[in-house]
């Protein structure tokens, strides 16, 4: 019998297959991840697996607490203990994803925060996507994936933070986003690279490119603020 909700696994399927339909990566460089915090586990991408070959029941269950798979023989996302590190971290989330889509990671490779520079991005971040600093030689000889997942947390901050930007690029690798919902973190991914690529842009057209504070406020708290009125609630 497979473990865990029929309809976590649909969730996480589902939005893994977001990710090429995105363009948020090529061949297998990426993997969405859902957690069940009651059942203390959580469901994620099998490592290496193609996309078009991903069934339901292939979604890895992982021990919350342990980190180790709970069922079957594959093996889960070489990326799994990065995800188990947030899910630890920040009790309010329901899915992680990560990509190695190609202007998130340019940023990342050049050690940079991407900049608020317009509308878009304050939208859905409240202030600039951090970059994390960059692991030491020991955090990358031992507990790798789990460091990696560390200095995220300690650039982002507390589970407040998370909510307020839910992404961070890991220095000279790629982006992590997260959200409510497997489909909501992917759904996140899809906005960071999009602004990335339009920050790439501005700054080609203007180096000193910016936004003034007060209109990123105003396009973030319409949208996530007490008194948000973006968008209609649904019956």
């Amino acid at each position: 019998m497979t473990y865990g909700s029929p309809d976590l696994r649909r969730a996480v399927l589902l939005a893994n297959q977001m990710i090429p339909a995105a363009g948020l990566a090529q061949l297998t460089w990426g993997n969405v991840s859902g957690i069940d915090r009651q059942g203390g586990y959580y469901l994620i991408k099998p490592s290496g697996v193609a996309y078009s070959d991903l069934t339901e029941d292939d979604m890895v269950p992982v021990d919350l607490e342990t980190g180790k798979v709970i069922e079957g023989d594959l093996r889960p996302s070489v990326d799994s203990e990065s995800h188990r590190a947030f899910y630890l971290a920040w009790p309010s989330i329901g899915g992680v994803t990560h990509t190695h889509s190609t202007n998130a990671v340019a940023f990342a490779q050049a050690d940079r925060d991407i900049p608020v520079l317009g509308t878009t991005h304050a939208d859905t971040f409240d202030g600039p996507v951090p970059v994390t600093r960059g692991l030491t030689a020991d955090e990358c000889a031992t507990d790798y994936e789990l460091n990696t997942g560390r200095v995220v947390v300690e650039r982002i901050g507390d589970d407040t933070a998370a909510a307020g930007m839910p992404a961070a690029l890991v220095a000279n690798h790629g982006p992590f986003t997260w959200g409510a919902t497997p489909k909501k973190s992917v759904e996140h991914g899809i906005i960071l690279e999009a602004v990335a690529e339009m920050a790439i842009k501005t700054l080609a057209l203007n180096p000193a490119a910016s936004t003034p504070p007060h209109l990123q406020e105003r396009h973030f708290e319409r949208k996530h603020g007490p008194g948000a009125y973006y968008g209609n609630p649904r019956p």
